[in-house]
């Protein structure tokens, strides 16, 4: 982590719990053994073996790293560019980033979110053992070089990271919905047949969607608006406000 933090112009370390001088940043038992530091003051730094990140003016807390346990892999529903072969789920351990304590409150405010998103983007850019980031509002999977692409993207003004940040999911009926679009602004996007039977398609105007809506914020009233195959669709949320959904006119 010293080392990542040294090459980093946007993050730095804004406070370490395992700061005691005797146990050093991050000890094994064998080094605490041999620098003659009591086995409750080792256990102590294990279990504060986490880290506060300073990025851009906002704190996270990085939780996970060793000796102290693993974080809680997630269920992984969704997988992008990380095929289920990459690495069976008991191969994996996980980091946690979560925002910091002062940022109670404001945690799903989007420069905190966008921050959070740009240091997980930081770390892949660094450690070639970090082989995807997990994303539990969708359930998703997303392969290292696959987050790095479309996160750097859109920190610089690009299209929102709707296949990884947001899931699609044909139900029953045969519509296409978003999972993971609530977290962003409060709804889920629903596509309704006939709109899905080519479910490529669908997807695509899914994702120009999913797109739009995170910039404005959601949907209030009903809208007209054209496809990009010149289609011409109706946008109108539904009874209990919880889904948008897509028809044509």
């Amino acid at each position: 982590m010293l080392a990542f933090l040294s090459h980093q112009h946007a993050v730095s370390l804004s406070h370490d719990p395992a700061g005691d001088a005797a146990a050093g940043l991050l000890v094994t038992q064998a080094d605490s053994a041999q620098a003659g530091v009591p086995a409750r003051a080792d256990a102590e730094a294990q279990a504060q073996a986490w880290l506060e990140l300073l990025r851009e003016g906002l704190t996270f807390d990085l939780r996970g790293l060793a000796p102290g346990p693993a974080g809680v892999l997630p269920v992984i529903a969704h997988r992008f560019d990380f095929p289920a072969s990459a690495a069976g789920q008991e191969a994996l351990e996980a980091l946690t980033i979560t925002p910091g304590p002062h940022l109670t409150g404001g945690e799903r405010s989007m420069p905190v979110l966008r921050g959070m998103l740009g240091l997980a983007r930081d770390l892949t850019q660094h450690f070639e053992d970090l082989v995807a980031v997990v994303w539990d509002p969708s359930r998703s999977a997303i392969g290292r070089r696959f987050f790095e692409s479309v996160i750097t993207a859109w920190l610089e003004g690009g299209a929102f990271p709707a296949l990884g940040l947001t899931a699609f999911e044909q139900v029953e009926d045969g519509a296409l919905q978003t999972v993971g679009l609530n977290f962003w602004i409060g709804q889920e996007l629903r596509i309704e047949p006939p709109l899905t039977s080519d479910k490529v398609a669908a997807t695509r105007l899914g994702v120009r969607l999913v797109n739009q809506l995170v910039i404005v914020g959601g949907l209030e009233e009903s809208e007209r608006i054209i496809a990009p195959d010149g289609t011409r669709l109706v946008m109108r949320t539904s009874r209990n406000g919880d889904f948008i959904r897509v028809w044509r006119e």
